[in-house]
């Protein structure tokens, strides 16, 4: 199984560890890496360009203006199809808030050929360790139960930043600009269960062994506040 890990970047110098990717690229060949870098002032370019020198399985797209981390997933997972022949593609945080080490449980998923989607879910539960600040998981736990209720979703999870697609579904579920900034997440869930009838079937949460709050991150609490505008432009865009 070949995949192609999506990751978007955004003035990310301070908070990329370089190290555990450059030895995770070395370590499995049929991992790739497709970094972003959605108009960064700082340095971000530079090490992006250093990192994919180093390693033939680490690619780099530019993107000269910041367009937020929804195009740049968008345009880059439409970037990784022309990269070569992936059985499935993803995104994952700069950060590493997920930790490279879950990979290989989402592999062990997606070899079974059930699931077009695979995306982890921070659950809070014996045996794992989620480290998440408290308020953050308060205010999860409402924006879920708000977007449940309104589109209907019964996803646990929708705001993790590590998801899983099979490539063949890629162009379909990404061709198309998204309506909303911070919850585009909900959006191409949205997206996907109007045109899969069984996607209740189709998708997939795996429950992180894994997951830590990394300081620095650009969502705030604020930012919740906006749910309910972004839910309502996502019901009137698909509610046809």
């Amino acid at each position: 199984m070949s995949i192609c890990l999506v990751i978007p970047c955004f003035n990310e110098e301070s908070r990329l560890d370089i190290h555990s990717y450059k030895e995770h690229a070395r370590n499995h060949s049929h991992h790739h890496f497709l970094f972003v870098n959605d108009g960064s002032s700082d340095g971000t370019l530079k090490i992006l360009e250093e990192i994919s020198r180093d390693s033939s399985n680490i690619d780099y797209l530019d993107l000269k203006v910041n367009g937020g981390k929804a195009e740049a997933v968008r345009l880059g997972l439409l970037h990784s199809l022309k990269l070569g022949e992936f059985s499935e593609v993803g995104f994952w945080d700069a950060d590493l808030a997920t930790p490279l080490s879950e990979l290989p449980y989402f592999e062990q998923v997606l070899s079974e050929k059930k699931y077009d989607i695979v995306m982890g879910s921070r659950v809070l539960r014996l045996g794992g360790h989620i480290d998440r600040k408290w308020y953050r998981h308060v205010l999860g736990r409402l924006f879920a139960t708000v977007a449940s209720i309104t589109l209907k979703l019964p996803v646990y999870d929708t705001q993790c930043g590590a998801k899983f697609f099979k490539a063949s579904l890629v162009e379909a579920l990404f061709r198309e600009k998204f309506v909303s900034y911070w919850i585009f997440d909900v959006e191409l869930l949205f997206r996907y269960c109007k045109v899969e009838k069984q996607a209740s079937e189709k998708i997939y949460e795996l429950p992180l062994n894994h997951w830590i709050d990394i300081e620095g991150s650009k969502l705030c609490a604020f930012d919740f506040l906006k749910a309910p505008l972004e839910l309502r432009k996502i019901y009137k865009k698909y509610k046809g």
